[in-house]
């Protein structure tokens, strides 16, 4: 019996940092658990300041130095991702309303959450945006991202079984 591959789009404010390391993390972590065919992930941005553009380079340099290569280009969430996708992981509040607003608009059917409610050391459920920060905030962030990412798939696995 073939499964419909569960669609995960992880959203943030420009598409260039926080979304595309999930993107990357998550489906590194799919690959190493041999399940990667069995998911459609992506990444998006609520605003189109980056559209086109490549990573941001210490996201890049810091997933790098974790041996993870980042890949895609920046591109703007649209309603027809709300439709499209089963989950729609934002990176925090300000993200997460920016995506119910066009989930209500579109008529988008996809589970809106925030990415840091699968983090079991989060005290807060906010990945925080590394842009204006230090390279400490990229490595805090990449952190909180793998954490995520891990249990998200853990618990999507599970729940397929």
């Amino acid at each position: 019996m073939r499964r419909e591959k569960i669609g995960l789009l992880f959203v943030c404010l420009g598409n260039i940092c926080r979304s595309p390391l999930a993107e990357n993390v998550f489906r590194q972590l799919a690959r190493e658990r041999g399940v990667e065919h069995r998911f459609e992930i992506d990444s998006a941005g609520t605003s189109g300041y980056h559209d086109g553009d490549p990573p941001d380079r210490r996201t890049a340099a810091t997933a790098r130095a974790r041996g993870l290569v980042l890949t895609g280009r920046s591109r703007r969430l649209t309603g027809a991702d709300l439709r499209r996708f089963h989950y729609v992981l934002a990176m925090d509040a300000a993200n997460l309303a920016e995506v119910e607003r066009l989930r209500a608009a579109s008529g988008g059917s996809a589970v809106v959450r925030r990415l840091r409610e699968w983090d079991p050391d989060a005290a807060e459920l906010d990945v925080p945006d590394p842009y204006y920060g230090g390279a400490r905030g990229f490595e805090e962030v990449h952190d909180m991202v793998e954490r995520s990412c891990a249990a998200l798939l853990d618990e999507l696995l599970q729940d397929a079984a």
